[in-house]
Protein backbone atom coordinates (compact mmCIF):
# COMPACT_ATOMS: atom_id res chain seq x y z
CA UNK A 1 0.00 0.00 0.00
CA UNK A 2 2.35 2.69 1.56
CA UNK A 3 5.03 3.15 3.76
CA UNK A 4 3.06 4.91 7.13
CA UNK A 5 4.48 6.58 10.29
CA UNK A 6 2.64 6.10 13.53
CA UNK A 7 3.27 8.68 16.34
CA UNK A 8 2.78 7.75 20.01
CA UNK A 9 3.48 9.24 22.87
CA UNK A 10 5.31 6.32 24.97
CA UNK A 11 6.11 3.18 23.68
CA UNK A 12 5.44 0.01 25.15
CA UNK A 13 2.90 1.09 27.06
CA UNK A 14 0.90 -2.12 28.78
CA UNK A 15 -2.42 0.20 28.82
CA UNK A 16 -2.24 1.28 25.32
CA UNK A 17 -2.73 -2.83 23.94
CA UNK A 18 -5.16 -0.91 21.50
CA UNK A 19 -2.89 1.15 19.41
CA UNK A 20 -0.13 -2.06 19.09
CA UNK A 21 -3.30 -4.53 18.21
CA UNK A 22 -4.44 -1.64 15.27
CA UNK A 23 -0.36 -1.31 14.40
CA UNK A 24 -0.11 -5.23 13.67
CA UNK A 25 -3.77 -5.54 11.87
CA UNK A 26 -2.61 -2.00 9.67
CA UNK A 27 0.72 -3.83 8.54
CA UNK A 28 -1.68 -6.97 7.81
CA UNK A 29 -3.85 -4.79 5.32
CA UNK A 30 -0.33 -4.85 3.45
CA UNK A 31 0.76 -0.71 4.83
CA UNK A 32 4.38 -0.75 5.82
CA UNK A 33 4.64 1.24 9.32
CA UNK A 34 7.27 3.14 10.36
CA UNK A 35 6.32 3.80 14.73
CA UNK A 36 8.20 6.66 16.31
CA UNK A 37 7.80 7.39 20.06
CA UNK A 38 8.12 10.68 21.91
CA UNK A 39 8.99 8.50 24.61
CA UNK A 40 10.75 5.16 25.39
CA UNK A 41 8.68 3.15 28.59
CA UNK A 42 10.55 1.31 31.12
CA UNK A 43 7.95 -1.33 32.44
CA UNK A 44 8.55 -4.66 33.43
CA UNK A 45 5.78 -5.75 31.90
CA UNK A 46 5.73 -5.89 28.22
CA UNK A 47 2.95 -7.38 25.85
CA UNK A 48 4.47 -10.10 24.33
CA UNK A 49 3.45 -8.88 20.32
CA UNK A 50 5.09 -5.29 21.53
CA UNK A 51 8.20 -7.04 21.81
CA UNK A 52 9.14 -7.54 17.73
CA UNK A 53 8.69 -3.69 17.48
CA UNK A 54 11.03 -2.71 19.79
CA UNK A 55 13.51 -3.26 17.60
CA UNK A 56 12.37 -1.50 15.12
CA UNK A 57 10.98 1.59 15.99
CA UNK A 58 12.70 4.94 15.40
CA UNK A 59 13.24 7.33 18.44
CA UNK A 60 15.58 9.82 19.01
CA UNK A 61 16.59 11.45 22.31
CA UNK A 62 14.88 15.25 23.14
CA UNK A 63 18.37 16.59 22.58
CA UNK A 64 21.46 15.43 20.82
CA UNK A 65 24.43 16.38 18.64
CA UNK A 66 22.68 14.88 16.04
CA UNK A 67 19.18 17.01 16.58
CA UNK A 68 21.02 19.92 17.20
CA UNK A 69 22.30 19.28 13.54
CA UNK A 70 19.17 18.92 12.11
CA UNK A 71 17.52 21.91 13.84
CA UNK A 72 20.62 24.45 12.37
CA UNK A 73 20.68 22.77 8.87
CA UNK A 74 17.27 22.59 8.47
CA UNK A 75 16.87 26.83 10.07
CA UNK A 76 19.72 27.35 7.71
CA UNK A 77 17.97 25.96 4.52
CA UNK A 78 13.78 27.47 5.46
CA UNK A 79 14.65 30.27 8.30
CA UNK A 80 11.22 31.39 7.76
CA UNK A 81 9.00 28.66 7.98
CA UNK A 82 11.84 27.27 10.72
CA UNK A 83 11.58 30.69 12.86
CA UNK A 84 7.32 30.67 12.14
CA UNK A 85 7.03 27.09 13.43
CA UNK A 86 8.43 28.10 16.39
CA UNK A 87 6.50 31.42 16.81
CA UNK A 88 3.31 29.65 16.21
CA UNK A 89 4.07 26.75 18.65
CA UNK A 90 5.09 29.32 21.41
CA UNK A 91 1.69 31.49 20.57
CA UNK A 92 -0.77 28.37 20.16
CA UNK A 93 0.17 26.93 23.14
CA UNK A 94 0.22 30.42 25.99
CA UNK A 95 -2.86 29.18 27.33
CA UNK A 96 -1.24 25.89 29.11
CA UNK A 97 1.92 26.61 31.11
CA UNK A 98 2.46 22.68 30.81
CA UNK A 99 1.85 22.51 27.28
CA UNK A 100 3.90 25.37 26.43
CA UNK A 101 6.99 23.62 27.78
CA UNK A 102 6.05 20.29 26.87
CA UNK A 103 5.88 21.33 23.02
CA UNK A 104 9.24 23.62 23.12
CA UNK A 105 10.62 20.84 24.31
CA UNK A 106 9.51 18.92 21.73
CA UNK A 107 10.26 21.05 18.65
CA UNK A 108 13.43 20.14 18.35
CA UNK A 109 12.61 16.22 18.28
CA UNK A 110 10.13 16.67 15.61
CA UNK A 111 12.14 18.69 13.31
CA UNK A 112 14.27 15.41 13.20
CA UNK A 113 11.56 13.03 13.30
CA UNK A 114 10.64 14.79 10.12
CA UNK A 115 14.20 14.50 8.22
CA UNK A 116 14.04 11.33 9.14
CA UNK A 117 10.42 10.23 7.99
CA UNK A 118 11.57 12.66 4.79
CA UNK A 119 14.76 9.97 4.16
CA UNK A 120 12.73 7.15 5.26
CA UNK A 121 9.77 7.61 2.50
CA UNK A 122 6.86 8.01 4.42
CA UNK A 123 3.72 8.53 2.23
CA UNK A 124 1.27 9.50 5.84
CA UNK A 125 1.72 10.36 9.37
CA UNK A 126 -0.58 8.77 11.72
CA UNK A 127 -0.55 10.16 15.34
CA UNK A 128 -2.38 8.70 17.99
CA UNK A 129 -4.02 11.65 20.31
CA UNK A 130 -4.51 15.04 19.17
CA UNK A 131 -1.95 16.11 22.03
CA UNK A 132 1.86 16.10 21.51
CA UNK A 133 1.70 13.24 18.88
CA UNK A 134 -0.48 15.08 17.13
CA UNK A 135 1.60 18.51 17.37
CA UNK A 136 4.81 16.32 15.95
CA UNK A 137 2.54 14.94 13.39
CA UNK A 138 1.25 18.89 12.31
CA UNK A 139 5.25 20.02 12.54
CA UNK A 140 6.05 16.91 10.41
CA UNK A 141 3.85 18.26 8.03
CA UNK A 142 4.16 21.74 7.57
CA UNK A 143 8.29 20.65 7.01
CA UNK A 144 7.89 18.26 4.70
CA UNK A 145 4.36 18.14 3.09
CA UNK A 146 3.85 14.72 4.22
CA UNK A 147 0.34 14.37 5.00
CA UNK A 148 -1.27 13.28 8.57
CA UNK A 149 -4.16 12.45 10.37
CA UNK A 150 -5.01 11.61 14.17
CA UNK A 151 -7.56 9.42 16.36
CA UNK A 152 -8.67 11.41 19.09
CA UNK A 153 -9.64 9.41 22.19
CA UNK A 154 -10.52 10.89 25.84
CA UNK A 155 -8.32 13.37 27.40
CA UNK A 156 -6.65 14.95 24.81
CA UNK A 157 -9.92 16.53 23.46
CA UNK A 158 -11.15 16.90 26.74
CA UNK A 159 -8.93 18.40 29.06
CA UNK A 160 -6.78 20.54 27.43
CA UNK A 161 -7.55 21.76 24.02
CA UNK A 162 -4.40 24.00 23.08
CA UNK A 163 -3.51 23.79 19.91
CA UNK A 164 -5.77 21.68 18.75
CA UNK A 165 -7.68 23.78 15.93
CA UNK A 166 -4.98 24.19 14.27
CA UNK A 167 -3.73 20.29 14.03
CA UNK A 168 -7.69 19.17 13.52
CA UNK A 169 -8.07 21.75 10.69
CA UNK A 170 -4.46 20.81 8.81
CA UNK A 171 -5.10 17.19 9.22
CA UNK A 172 -6.45 14.95 6.03
CA UNK A 173 -8.51 13.36 8.43
CA UNK A 174 -9.92 12.49 11.67
CA UNK A 175 -10.92 9.14 13.20
CA UNK A 176 -12.82 9.58 16.31
CA UNK A 177 -13.54 6.37 18.50
CA UNK A 178 -16.76 7.34 19.28
CA UNK A 179 -19.71 9.85 18.43
CA UNK A 180 -19.96 11.09 21.63
CA UNK A 181 -16.07 12.47 20.76
CA UNK A 182 -17.58 13.83 17.32
CA UNK A 183 -20.01 15.75 18.95
CA UNK A 184 -17.74 17.15 21.49
CA UNK A 185 -15.36 18.55 18.73
CA UNK A 186 -17.99 19.56 16.82
CA UNK A 187 -19.66 21.62 19.66
CA UNK A 188 -16.23 23.15 20.95
CA UNK A 189 -14.65 23.90 17.66
CA UNK A 190 -17.69 24.50 15.39
CA UNK A 191 -19.39 22.29 12.57
CA UNK A 192 -16.44 22.81 9.89
CA UNK A 193 -14.66 19.43 11.66
CA UNK A 194 -18.09 17.39 11.12
CA UNK A 195 -16.74 16.79 8.16
CA UNK A 196 -13.56 15.84 8.88
CA UNK A 197 -14.31 13.54 11.48
CA UNK A 198 -14.67 9.30 10.86
CA UNK A 199 -15.97 7.03 13.54
CA UNK A 200 -13.14 4.38 13.53
CA UNK A 201 -13.61 2.31 17.32
CA UNK A 202 -10.72 0.65 19.04
CA UNK A 203 -11.34 -3.05 18.19
CA UNK A 204 -10.62 -5.96 19.92
CA UNK A 205 -10.13 -9.25 18.33
CA UNK A 206 -13.47 -11.31 19.83
CA UNK A 207 -11.94 -14.96 19.25
CA UNK A 208 -9.22 -14.28 21.90
CA UNK A 209 -12.05 -14.49 24.28
CA UNK A 210 -14.59 -16.57 22.87
CA UNK A 211 -14.25 -19.65 24.54
CA UNK A 212 -13.37 -17.66 28.42
CA UNK A 213 -16.27 -17.62 29.62
CA UNK A 214 -17.48 -21.50 30.90
CA UNK A 215 -20.43 -22.23 33.40
CA UNK A 216 -18.85 -22.84 36.90
CA UNK A 217 -20.06 -22.79 40.16
CA UNK A 218 -19.07 -19.85 42.03
CA UNK A 219 -18.62 -19.88 45.63
CA UNK A 220 -18.58 -15.71 45.47
CA UNK A 221 -19.54 -13.10 43.45
CA UNK A 222 -16.53 -12.41 41.59
CA UNK A 223 -15.85 -8.64 40.29
CA UNK A 224 -13.65 -7.60 37.76
CA UNK A 225 -12.10 -4.07 36.63
CA UNK A 226 -9.76 -3.50 34.22
CA UNK A 227 -7.75 0.08 33.89
CA UNK A 228 -4.58 2.57 35.13
CA UNK A 229 -5.23 3.37 38.54
CA UNK A 230 -5.64 7.14 37.99
CA UNK A 231 -8.18 9.34 39.41
CA UNK A 232 -10.86 9.47 36.07
CA UNK A 233 -10.83 5.34 36.85
CA UNK A 234 -12.74 6.24 39.58
CA UNK A 235 -11.94 2.74 41.44
CA UNK A 236 -12.62 4.33 44.90
CA UNK A 237 -16.11 3.81 44.56
CA UNK A 238 -15.65 -0.02 43.32
CA UNK A 239 -14.23 -0.29 46.14
CA UNK A 240 -16.82 1.53 48.64
CA UNK A 241 -19.43 -0.69 46.41
CA UNK A 242 -17.98 -3.32 47.35
CA UNK A 243 -18.62 -2.42 50.90
CA UNK A 244 -22.07 -1.65 50.24
CA UNK A 245 -22.96 -5.40 49.31
CA UNK A 246 -20.80 -6.90 51.46
CA UNK A 247 -22.78 -5.06 54.36
CA UNK A 248 -26.10 -6.86 52.37
CA UNK A 249 -24.49 -9.99 52.94
CA UNK A 250 -23.65 -10.72 49.78
CA UNK A 251 -19.97 -12.93 48.77
CA UNK A 252 -18.43 -10.43 47.00
CA UNK A 253 -14.90 -11.26 45.40
CA UNK A 254 -13.42 -7.99 43.73
CA UNK A 255 -10.29 -7.68 41.62
CA UNK A 256 -9.15 -4.56 40.07
CA UNK A 257 -6.22 -5.15 37.33
CA UNK A 258 -3.88 -2.31 36.20
CA UNK A 259 -1.35 0.07 38.14
CA UNK A 260 -1.19 3.74 38.69
CA UNK A 261 -0.96 6.90 41.05
CA UNK A 262 -4.27 6.28 43.09
CA UNK A 263 -2.59 2.60 43.94
CA UNK A 264 -1.70 3.79 47.44
CA UNK A 265 -4.93 5.56 47.88
CA UNK A 266 -6.83 2.46 46.63
CA UNK A 267 -4.61 0.26 49.64
CA UNK A 268 -5.32 2.65 52.42
CA UNK A 269 -9.11 2.94 51.60
CA UNK A 270 -9.77 -0.75 51.15
CA UNK A 271 -7.88 -1.67 54.71
CA UNK A 272 -10.11 1.45 56.11
CA UNK A 273 -13.09 -0.31 54.94
CA UNK A 274 -11.78 -3.82 56.34
CA UNK A 275 -11.87 -5.38 52.63
CA UNK A 276 -8.28 -7.10 52.63
CA UNK A 277 -9.91 -10.25 51.97
CA UNK A 278 -12.67 -9.00 49.54
CA UNK A 279 -10.60 -6.59 47.24
CA UNK A 280 -7.51 -7.57 45.30
CA UNK A 281 -5.04 -4.99 43.10
CA UNK A 282 -3.57 -7.30 41.30
CA UNK A 283 -1.12 -4.75 39.10
CA UNK A 284 -0.54 -4.46 35.65
CA UNK A 285 -0.49 -7.67 33.62
CA UNK A 286 -0.28 -8.49 29.37
CA UNK A 287 -3.22 -9.42 27.84
CA UNK A 288 -3.04 -13.08 28.08
CA UNK A 289 -2.77 -12.95 31.97
CA UNK A 290 -6.38 -10.19 31.83
CA UNK A 291 -7.96 -12.72 29.73
CA UNK A 292 -7.40 -15.61 32.40
CA UNK A 293 -8.89 -12.78 35.00
CA UNK A 294 -12.09 -12.11 32.65
CA UNK A 295 -12.45 -16.27 32.62
CA UNK A 296 -13.34 -16.83 36.37
CA UNK A 297 -15.11 -13.74 37.03
CA UNK A 298 -18.88 -13.54 36.76
CA UNK A 299 -19.79 -9.96 36.36
CA UNK A 300 -17.44 -6.18 34.97
CA UNK A 301 -17.54 -3.23 36.80
CA UNK A 302 -16.33 -0.11 34.54
CA UNK A 303 -16.69 2.92 37.76
CA UNK A 304 -15.20 5.87 35.60
CA UNK A 305 -15.83 9.51 37.04
CA UNK A 306 -15.48 12.42 35.27
CA UNK A 307 -12.52 14.39 37.31
CA UNK A 308 -12.85 17.94 38.00
CA UNK A 309 -10.37 19.20 35.40
CA UNK A 310 -12.83 17.35 33.16
CA UNK A 311 -10.87 14.10 32.27
CA UNK A 312 -13.22 10.93 31.45
CA UNK A 313 -12.97 7.74 29.29
CA UNK A 314 -13.46 7.32 25.92
CA UNK A 315 -14.93 4.13 25.27
CA UNK A 316 -12.39 1.36 27.41
CA UNK A 317 -11.45 -1.12 25.33
CA UNK A 318 -11.74 -3.33 28.83
CA UNK A 319 -15.69 -3.10 28.29
CA UNK A 320 -15.00 -4.56 24.76
CA UNK A 321 -13.32 -7.42 25.93
CA UNK A 322 -15.38 -8.35 28.71
CA UNK A 323 -18.57 -8.16 26.57
CA UNK A 324 -16.31 -10.45 24.48
CA UNK A 325 -15.82 -12.78 26.81
CA UNK A 326 -19.54 -13.25 27.95
CA UNK A 327 -19.74 -11.06 30.83
CA UNK A 328 -23.12 -8.42 32.30
CA UNK A 329 -21.35 -5.36 32.33
CA UNK A 330 -22.07 -2.35 34.81
CA UNK A 331 -20.56 0.83 33.84
CA UNK A 332 -20.76 4.96 34.49
CA UNK A 333 -22.85 6.44 32.01
CA UNK A 334 -20.39 9.45 30.53
CA UNK A 335 -18.89 10.34 27.41
CA UNK A 336 -18.87 7.34 24.85
CA UNK A 337 -19.39 4.11 27.43
CA UNK A 338 -23.60 4.08 26.45
CA UNK A 339 -22.69 4.10 22.83
CA UNK A 340 -21.42 0.31 23.96
CA UNK A 341 -22.87 -0.34 27.21
CA UNK A 342 -26.37 0.14 27.01
CA UNK A 343 -28.89 0.38 29.78
CA UNK A 344 -31.09 -3.03 29.72
CA UNK A 345 -30.50 -4.51 26.59
CA UNK A 346 -26.08 -4.62 26.89
CA UNK A 347 -25.72 -3.77 30.33
CA UNK A 348 -26.85 -1.66 33.22
CA UNK A 349 -25.49 1.99 33.42
CA UNK A 350 -25.57 4.46 36.62
CA UNK A 351 -24.16 7.59 37.38
CA UNK A 352 -20.61 8.36 38.12
CA UNK A 353 -19.04 8.73 41.19
CA UNK A 354 -22.48 7.01 42.78
CA UNK A 355 -20.78 4.02 45.22
CA UNK A 356 -24.58 3.37 45.73
CA UNK A 357 -25.91 2.97 42.56
CA UNK A 358 -23.01 1.10 41.45
CA UNK A 359 -23.68 -1.65 44.39
CA UNK A 360 -27.64 -1.73 43.19
CA UNK A 361 -27.26 -2.40 39.53
CA UNK A 362 -24.09 -4.94 40.90
CA UNK A 363 -26.82 -6.64 43.18
CA UNK A 364 -29.05 -6.72 40.49
CA UNK A 365 -26.46 -9.10 38.18
CA UNK A 366 -26.19 -11.13 41.53
CA UNK A 367 -29.93 -11.88 42.07
CA UNK A 368 -30.72 -12.11 38.35
CA UNK A 369 -28.41 -14.06 36.18
CA UNK A 370 -30.67 -15.14 34.03
CA UNK A 371 -31.52 -12.02 32.45
CA UNK A 372 -27.32 -11.09 33.40
CA UNK A 373 -26.87 -14.14 30.83
CA UNK A 374 -29.19 -12.04 28.30
CA UNK A 375 -27.18 -8.72 28.96
CA UNK A 376 -24.05 -10.69 28.41
CA UNK A 377 -25.18 -12.20 24.74
CA UNK A 378 -26.44 -9.16 23.81
CA UNK A 379 -22.78 -7.13 24.71
CA UNK A 380 -20.75 -10.10 22.66
CA UNK A 381 -23.55 -9.33 19.54
CA UNK A 382 -22.34 -5.53 19.73
CA UNK A 383 -19.09 -5.81 19.93
CA UNK A 384 -19.27 -8.69 17.15
CA UNK A 385 -21.19 -6.02 14.68
CA UNK A 386 -19.48 -2.93 15.91
CA UNK A 387 -15.76 -3.17 17.81
CA UNK A 388 -14.50 -6.23 15.47
CA UNK A 389 -10.88 -5.20 14.77
CA UNK A 390 -10.18 -6.27 11.39
CA UNK A 391 -13.54 -4.32 10.16
CA UNK A 392 -12.35 -0.83 11.97
CA UNK A 393 -8.78 -1.20 10.43
CA UNK A 394 -10.48 -2.06 6.93
CA UNK A 395 -11.89 1.75 7.45
CA UNK A 396 -9.01 3.25 9.18
CA UNK A 397 -6.86 1.68 6.01
CA UNK A 398 -9.39 2.98 3.43
CA UNK A 399 -8.82 6.36 5.04
CA UNK A 400 -5.08 6.16 4.93
CA UNK A 401 -5.52 5.05 0.83
CA UNK A 402 -8.09 8.49 0.36
CA UNK A 403 -5.40 10.80 2.25
CA UNK A 404 -2.29 9.58 0.16
CA UNK A 405 -4.43 10.46 -3.13
CA UNK A 406 -5.75 13.49 -1.99
CA UNK A 407 -2.21 14.55 -1.04
CA UNK A 408 -0.82 13.29 -4.34
CA UNK A 409 -3.78 15.19 -6.38
CA UNK A 410 -4.54 18.36 -4.23
CA UNK A 411 -7.46 20.10 -5.46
Amino acid sequence: MGKLAYIVSRFPKISETFILREMIAVEQEQWDISLYPLILEKSAIVHSDAKPWLSRLRYFPWLSLDVLATNFSQFFKTPKIYLLLWITVFRENLVSLKFLIRALLIFPKAVKIAADMLNNGISHVHAHYATHPALVAWIVHRLTGISYSITVHAHDIFVDRSMLDLKLRDAKFIAAISEFNREFLVEHLGEWVREKIHIVHCGIQPELYHDLQSVKEHQRFEVVSIGSLQPYKGMQHLVDACALLRDRGIPVHCRIVGDGEDRLLLEKLIAQTGLSQTVELLGAMDQVSVASVLRSAQVYAQPSVITPAGKMEGIPVAIMEAFAAGLPVVASRISGIPELVIQDKTGYLVPHADAKKLADALENIYLNPTKASLLAVAGREKVLTEFELGANVQKLSLLFQQALVTWANPS
